[in-house]
């Protein structure tokens, strides 16, 4: 199923977050916005809800904390307890200073680690993936807001010219991204 798009381009992200605050105050919905680099506030003048990747990124850390708990107590303690630099291996919590810092590194090992393979999930970037870039401009110079237009294409095209984008076109966009 096709869907009716106005891509409107801007050439300085100063005028596209005004743009993007004048389009949601008239109740345009913004599908999505291109840019070349991280525009500060872009997400905060979208509406968008807080990100939740400082969550998994504690639970993550932790899943590391106890890995590295688990795994220094049974291989120190419980398998092959050997006594290093006078340090005798009767018990976990004698010894747990000399485990702090493989418990921070394993913490941070797996909070960095399965932070990145959420992102990756989360945005769908996949090995292969095919990019979804409409304008190749927005990778070096523009910006480009993608609103939706089904039901008034000429009153969202003429809307949208007199937010300072400096193009502005009418595009049929396949329904299966």
């Amino acid at each position: 199923m096709a869907s009716k798009v106005i891509h409107a381009l801007y050439n300085d992200d100063d005028i596209l977050l005004q743009a993007v605050k004048k389009v949601r105050d008239e109740r345009y919905h913004i599908e999505e916005i291109y840019t070349p680099f991280p525009v500060h506030g872009l997400e905060k003048a979208m509406g968008l809800a807080d990100t939740r990747i400082a969550i998994t990124s504690f639970i993550y850390g932790l899943i590391g904390l106890a890995v590295a708990t688990v795994m220094m107590n049974y291989i120190m303690i419980q398998d092959w307890p050997q006594d290093i630099g006078g340090k005798p291996s009767f018990n976990y919590t004698a010894n747990s200073p000399a485990f702090v810092p493989i418990m921070f590194e394993l913490t941070v090992f797996f909070a960095a680690h399965l932070m990145v393979i959420t992102f990756y999930m989360r945005s769908k970037l996949w090995p292969f993936k095919k990019a979804e870039n409409p304008d190749v401009r927005t990778t070096d110079d523009h910006f480009l807001m993608e609103v939706d237009a089904s039901h008034n294409t000429e009153a969202v095209s003429e809307f949208m010219k007199t937010t300072g984008a400096v193009e502005v076109k009418l595009i049929e966009k396949d329904g299966d991204h």
